[in-house]
């Protein structure tokens, strides 16, 4: 099974955990090599009538500027596959129920784990 497999079925839990109302964070984490780009982040923004994502790109360099925009998650979803494997090699999905670990290994081999929630509360 592909890495590429592995991630979506990874995806899967983060739009599971947006319908469930339970998604409380998205971190690409585990940077190949010393890039400038340290983080990307997904923090939820919840409406009545639509869900969206703040996607925060945060720069190593403090002189750098971090950039923030807001999207919808189908939006973001091209973006941290163009970033995994290239710049990180983790996502880490926060939820109010577990955190779910997405890796990819140094053979481009994918593996998921879950673990206790590190967030109780989706603010």
């Amino acid at each position: 099974m592909t890495y590429q497999d592995v991630f979506n079925e990874f995806w899967e839990q983060v739009k599971e955990s947006v319908e469930a109302k339970t998604f409380a964070k998205l971190t690409m984490a585990k940077t190949i090599g010393k890039p400038e780009l340290k983080n990307i982040f997904l923090r939820p923004i919840y409406s009545e009538d639509e869900f969206k994502v703040s996607l925060k790109y945060s720069f190593r360099p403090r002189e750098t500027e971090d950039i923030e925009e807001e999207m919808t998650l189908e939006d973001a979803l091209p973006i941290v596959k163009q970033h995994l494997k290239s710049s990180f090699l983790s996502v880490l999905l926060f939820t109010t129920e577990k955190d779910v670990v997405f890796k990819v290994n140094k053979k481009g081999i994918g593996s998921i784990t879950e673990n206790y929630p590190t967030f109780k509360n989706v603010s």
